[in-house]
C-alpha cells in the first residue's frame, strides 16, 4: 500500500529531469565510448569548480573515494598502516571501513547533541601521536568545520578528510584550511558519493575525490585505474574505481539543478522547524553562518520512537533512522577500540529522519508537522 507522504521516491526524483537524462544517456550509446571519456572528465571540472578546488577525480563510489584518499596517503608516506584516524561515532559505517580497509586504526569521537557532528571539543583528548589525520564527516548535510578543529589540525600536524557523501553545496561557518567554505573544498581533501538517494545522486553507484593536492591527485587517479600512471604501467597495486560515462553524463545533467533542490529542501526544513510544536520531539537546529543542505531532517522523539514511527505509518508518513547502529555496535566492530559515546548512543535511540526528498513539498512538510503535533 502506498503512502501519502512516502519516504523518499528515487522515480519521483529523477521524474523533473527525465527529458535531459534520456538525452544524455543517448548521446553517451551514440558516442560509442563508455569509460575515461569526455562526459567523465567535464564531471571532473565542474565538481572542481563547485568545490574550488583544483582537482576532481570521479569514481566508482564514496566508500572508494575515502579507501583512494587514505591509500594515496600511505603511498605517499603521509601515513602508515597502523596510524589512527579520528572519525565520528555518529556516521554511516562506511567512514570507518575506509580506514580499517587500509590498515589504520578508527579512533571514535562522540558528537555534539545540536549538530549531530564531531564535537570538535572531544578531539583534543583523542589525539596522541598515533592519530595522524582526522575525518570529520558533513553529517544529513551539515558541515562539521570549525575553528577549533582547524587549530587541532594545525597544531599536530594532522591530516584532514573530509567526508562529504551528505552535503554537496553547503557551506561552513568559517574558513577552511584553503581559503574557501565550501564542503569538499576545506580539508586536504574530499570524499563524495553520488549514491542515488543523495542531494546530488546518480542512478547507480558513483563518487568522486576533490583535493587541491597535485601529488594526492595523481595518486588516487593511478590508484583507481589498476595503479597505471599509464597504459601497462603499474606503478601501484590499485584497484578498478572507475566511473562509467554513463553515470557521469546523468550526474552533468542533476548537477545543473543542485542548487535548486537544496533550496527545495532548505525551505522544506524550514517548514517542519516552524510548524512542529510538540513537546516530546526536537527539532534539528538551523545554525547560523553557515548553508546547510538538508540530505536528512533528522528530529530527536524524547519517549516512544517505536510507537511514534508506528501512528505515522499508520498516517500514512513515511520514516527512517540514519543510523539506529552506531558502528561502534556493528558485529563487525566488536573490538574496535573507543572512548565513551553517550551522545552517540543517546542519539541511536531518539533519531527519526522525516521525509524531505521527492515528491514531499513544502505543505506536505506543514501537513506531517500538524500529524506530529497530534500525536
Amino acid at each position: 500500500m502506498s503512502k501519502r507522504y512516502p519516504f523518499l521516491s528515487l522515480k519521483a526524483a529523477n521524474e523533473p529531469y527525465e527529458a535531459e537524462l534520456k538525452q544524455a544517456v543517448t548521446s553517451v550509446i551514440d558516442s560509442g565510448w563508455y569509460l575515461h571519456g569526455q562526459q567523465s572528465e567535464q564531471l571532473e571540472q565542474e565538481i572542481a569548480a563547485l568545490c574550488q578546488v583544483k582537482h576532481c577525480i570521479a569514481v566508482s563510489n564514496g566508500l572508494d573515494a575515502l579507501r583512494l584518499i587514505l591509500r594515496s596517503y600511505i603511498e605517499m608516506g603521509r601515513l602508515r598502516r597502523g596510524d589512527k584516524v579520528v572519525v565520528p561515532g555518529n556516521t554511516f559505517v562506511a567512514s570507518v571501513l575506509a580506514v580499517s580497509d587500509n590498515g589504520l586504526e578508527p579512533v571514535l569521537c562522540d558528537i555534539d547533541p545540536v549538530t549531530m557532528n564531531m564535537d570538535s571539543r572531544c578531539l583534543e583528548r583523542l589525539v596522541t601521536p598515533e592519530v595522524k589525520a582526522l575525518m570529520p564527516v558533513h553529517l544529513y548535510g551539515t558541515p562539521c568545520w570549525d575553528e577549533r578543529l582547524v587549530e587541532i589540525a594545525q597544531t599536530h600536524g594532522l591530516i584532514v578528510i573530509e567526508d562529504n557523501a551528505q552535503a554537496i553545496g553547503a557551506t561552513a561557518a568559517v574558513d577552511g584550511m584553503n581559503g574557501t567554505r565550501i564542503t569538499g573544498g576545506l580539508g586536504h581533501a574530499a570524499g563524495i558519493s553520488f549514491y542515488p538517494t543523495k542531494n546530488l545522486g546518480a542512478l547507480g553507484d558513483a563518487g568522486a575525490v576533490t583535493t587541491n593536492d597535485d601529488t594526492l591527485a595523481a595518486t588516487v587517479r593511478a590508484l583507481a585505474s589498476y595503479g597505471s600512471d599509464r597504459r601497462y604501467h603499474n606503478i601501484y597495486r590499485g584497484l578498478n574505481c572507475r566511473i562509467d560515462e554513463m553515470q557521469a553524463a546523468m550526474l552533468r545533467v542533476k548537477l545543473r539543478h543542485l542548487d535548486e533542490e537544496n533550496a527545495r529542501r532548505d525551505a522544506i526544513a524550514s517548514a517542519y522547524n516552524e510548524a512542529i510544536k510538540s513537546e516530546n520531539v526536537i527539532v534539528p537546529a538551523r545554525l547560523a553562518g553557515l548553508r546547510q543542505v538538508w540530505h536528512q531532517y533528522v528530529i530527536r522523539v524524547r519517549n516512544g520512537r517505536d510507537a511514534f514511527r508506528e501512528r505515522l505509518e499508520q498516517m500514512g508518513v513515511g520514516t527512517d533512522i540514519h543510523y539506529a547502529t552506531p558502528p561502534h555496535k556493528q558485529p563487525c566492530y566488536s573490538d574496535l577500540l573507543h572512548s565513551e559515546l553517550p551522545v552517540t548512543e543517546q542519539l541511536a535511540d531518539e533519531i527519526v529522519s522525516l521525509p524531505i526528498a521527492h515528491p514531499i513539498t513544502v505543505d506536505d512538510a506543514r501537513a506531517i508537522a500538524g500529524i506530529i503535533n497530534q500525536l
